[in-house]
Formats: structure tokens, sequence, C-alpha cells
């Protein structure tokens, strides 16, 4: 529980607070909440990491910071930490679904609402409704509408509060999207130092009544419970959409729930494991004056010839000061040059498996006089894509039931999407003439 939940800008000032409790004593909290910014910036002259929750004098600070600024939680109490971070972390949610971006000027302008939702978020600094859908229908932004209510709307006080009754639609649809990103690090040798894949598992539900869903994985764990063989797949790090039951899942694996009505997240995982660049892209880099550089860029698609990569880009960084880029015409894709990159990026709209292509690009330089300015030539190479109809972990939907009372038929949409993370880098840029990189299998 929290005694007091504020908003601060970057600068320590307080844009808005909210007491819920006491115990902290009012003319207190203002002291309290001005000693934040310098315990941050003491801890950051030392060299400390920054934690998320940290006590001084008896008081605990937990917090956490998006865009320009903090939202801090203060109990003297003791609290549980964790259920407070991942409610701020709620409560950025919700302030981007109602003002589409979280900064000082949309707090400064939606403070009335933004009062109402502390209101309603947290009880006496209990967390309480965070479904922004539930929340929605009776905080709005429009200001004649922002009537007091006789009585709280059913769906707070149902046991299934992310979900209004009455739902009635004329075709009852459900999509379920599975969505990997694969985060990659290859160093200069064409080795792969670190990669991991990060899923997700979107849905969109346009579904009458109460329905109750159940899906199943190849979950390696339910898998060996039942004494199946075949393909599974080891998720690590999952987490699910509160309307999961997770006594069941923790049971016999089986993901049970009733859905919020339209998009959600069912849920996210993790996978740490080695695999190999999806797409691979290598640039031999030729020097023929002082003056000139030559990149010759390489691609292949390391994938099966059925899938094909969609919107790829690829971005190969050059030394801040070239200019009078010439690109030789590739047969496929179009290549521009982003100065403010320091870069240019090749975009192909689409990259069929186990194709191969090549490129040129020159440049003019001032100079090219040491090792320094040669490594600048030789930053990592970024890719961007998506292949549709493909996961790289291998996860498949064995299963995905609907079961509604009324006993109508719905219809299921299934797809899966393979994409880059955030951090999908290859060192392979390399001088002409020193050893060839090893690509990886």
């Amino acid at each position: 529980m929290a005694s007091v939940v504020a908003i601060l800008d970057v600068k320590g000032k307080t844009l808005i607070q909210r007491c819920y409790r006491d115990d902290l004593g009012e003319d207190d909290t203002l002291t309290y909440l001005e000693r934040f910014m310098p315990l941050i910036l003491d801890m950051e002259e030392e060299g400390q990491p920054v934690p998320p929750c940290f006590s001084s004098q008896g008081i605990n600070y937990m917090h956490i910071r998006h865009s320009n600024l903090y939202l801090l939680a203060l109990s003297r109490r003791n609290s549980n930490a964790a259920e407070i971070v991942i409610f701020l972390h709620s409560f950025v949610q919700v302030l981007i679904g109602y003002f589409k971006t979280l900064e000082e000027e949309s707090i400064r302008d939606n403070f009335v609402i933004i009062y109402e939702l502390m209101d309603e978020m947290l009880d006496f600094g209990y967390p309480q409704t965070t479904e922004i859908k539930m929340l929605l229908e009776f905080i709005t932004q429009e200001s004649n509408q922002l009537k007091a209510q006789i009585r709280p709307p059913k769906e707070i006080t149902n046991a299934v509060s992310w979900r209004p009754e009455g739902i009635r639609y004329k075709k009852n649809e459900v999509f379920l999207d599975v969505v990997e990103s694969v985060n990659i690090l290859v160093n200069a040798s064409g080795d792969v130092v670190r990669s991991e894949i990060l899923g997700v598992v979107k849905m969109r539900c346009y579904l009458s009544g109460m329905p109750e869903l159940r899906l199943g994985l190849n979950d390696k764990a339910m898998f060996e419970s039942i004494g199946r063989g075949g393909k599974a797949v080891e998720m690590e790090d999952v987490q699910f959409h509160h309307c999961v039951r997770l006594s069941r899942f923790e049971t016999n694996r089986t993901i049970s729930f009733i859905p919020p009505d339209g998009d959600f997240d069912l849920m996210t995982y993790r996978l740490s494991t080695i695999v190999k660049p999806l797409i691979w892209v290598e640039a031999e880099i030729e020097r023929h004056s002082e003056t000139r550089v030559v990149y010759m860029v390489k691609v292949i698609a390391q994938y099966k010839r059925k899938s094909t990569a969609n919107n790829v880009e690829i971005f190969v960084p050059v030394a801040p000061d070239a200019d009078t880029p010439r690109f030789k015409q590739t047969s496929k894709g179009k290549v521009t040059y982003a100065p403010d990159r320091c870069g240019f990026v090749w975009t192909i709209k689409q990259l069929a498996g186990r194709q191969e292509l090549i490129m040129r690009a020159q440049f003019g330089l001032p100079s090219v006089r040491n090792e320094e300015d040669a490594q600048k030539l030789r930053a990592p190479i970024s890719v961007k894509y998506e292949i549709s109809y493909f996961t790289v972990s291998g996860i498949q939907v064995r299963y995905l039931k609907v079961v509604e009372k009324s006993g109508y038929q719905a219809l299921p949409w299934v797809r899966y999407i393979t994409q880059n993370g955030d951090d999908y880098s290859l060192r392979t840029a390399h001088d002409k003439g020193s050893p060839p990189i090893r690509q990886t299998t």
C-alpha cells in the first residue's frame, strides 16, 4: 500500500500528488518529495545504480521513470514494493490510453481527470481498478459528462471486472497473434555473442456474452506431465494478463480465461537460446584512397524458401564526415543516404528465403588516417524485418476453444509473426583483405 503517489518532472518538482494515508504528515510529505531528486543525484554521482525501490530516514521510495517524468510512491510501512511498482507501470499505461502521450504538458492540461483516475485506481493506498476499458466507462474527458455516479458501475463490483456484461456481436470472432522479436549480437568474427527471443501473444476478441477461452500451446512442461513426445518449447519469464486463471495453469498448464473485449496482450514470454541470424548482412569496406571508400553489402536470407520477410531495412553506418554518396542500382530494393543517422539504408520490400542480394555504395571522405577513424567505418549493422507465418522458437497453438453458455459458434484465427527486436546488431563490416568472417549455421 502507498501513502502518497506523485508525479514529478525531471528536476524533481511535484506536478501532481495525492495523499491516501496520513502516516507521513501533511507538512512532512512535501519535504519527503523534495528529498527524492537529491537522493537520486547522490547515487548517480557515486556511480551507483539507481534501484526502483530504496529507503531513506524511515521512508520507502518506489519509483519509475517515463520520458521526462518520475512517478513516485511513498510509504512508511513495510509495503509490497513489487505491487506498487507494477501499479505505477499500470498507471502510466492508463494515462497514455487517455492522453495518447504522457509528458509534462499533458499532465498540466488534464490534472482534473488525473486526480479522478487516482481516486478510482487507489483506495486508501491499495490498488483497485487498473483496467482502462472499465475506467473509460465512467471517467471521460468530456466536461459535460463528468457527472457524479450514484452507484459504481457493475463492472467494478463484478468478479470479472475487466469485461462488462451484455456484449453482443452479430459475428463472433477471435484473433490470436503470436509475435516473436529476436534480439541478437554478432561479433566481428561472425559468432553469435548474445541472442534471445521475446514473445507476446496478442488477442482481439469480438465475442458475445461471457465466453471462456482455453488455449493450448506446445509447452515443454505440459508435454512432460502427460508423457507426450514431439517438439516442445521451454518458455521462461512467462507473464499473463490478469484475466488468466493461474491456478489452472499451475495445475495442468492449461491457459483458461474470460477475455476482455477488444485488444489485449494475453501473455509474454522469453527464450534465452542461441539462434542464428535470420537475415545475415556483411559489409566489405575497400579504401581506394584516403578520400574515397567503397562498401559492398551482402544480405542472405537464412530461413526457409517458403517464407518471406517484409519491409526489410538494413542500416549500414558510415563515418560522420562522409559525403558525396553514390549507390549502384541493385536488383532489388532502394538505397537512401541518411546523414542525420550517419549511414545509409537499404530497403527491401520483400526478401524471399535463401535469397542473396548484393549492393555497392561509394562515399567521399576528408581523410582516413588512423585506426580510430577506421573503427567508425566498421560500426555495427542493424536490421529491421517482419516474417509472417513463421516462428523462430517453434511455438505452436495446439488448440483455441471458445465455450459460452448460449452455445454459439466462434471463428478463431491464428497468425504467427517473427520480427527484429530492439537490438539486432551485426558487427560484420570488415576491411577488404582482412580474414573473412565466419557465418553462423
